[in-house]
């Protein structure tokens, strides 16, 4: 491979990952803990969009529960966010004929 070939190889994967990386801060995971009481939602780029607490877990005497209730679900939809980012990036890393991994998902 001649170095022009390897320029326009990394200008292809740049433009791939931008385009990715839009595509990813358009889509939404939705995560929820406490049988729905507290649900999040996180973009694909990992930034938390919504936190929804039902007005009664709101209003119940242990704040601790509560606590823990809004840290499963966001905890539980970055999990889910970068899952997600991690198959967006491993299916264009298969797009260019990468081995798995080969696409850094950041």
């Amino acid at each position: 491979m001649n170095l022009f070939s390897a320029m326009r190889q990394a200008a292809a994967l740049q433009q791939k990952m931008a385009e990715v990386h839009a595509r990813l801060a358009a889509q939404t995971v939705e995560f929820s803990s406490g049988g729905g009481a507290v649900s999040v939602t996180v973009r694909g780029d990992l930034e938390v969009v919504a936190v929804r607490i039902r007005p009664d877990v709101m209003h119940a005497a242990d704040p601790a529960l509560l606590e823990d209730m809004v840290r499963a679900a966001v905890n539980g939809g970055l999990r889910a966010a970068r899952e997600m980012m991690e198959r967006e990036f491993a299916a264009v890393a298969q797009q260019l004929g990468l081995p798995p991994g080969a696409v850094p998902n950041r």
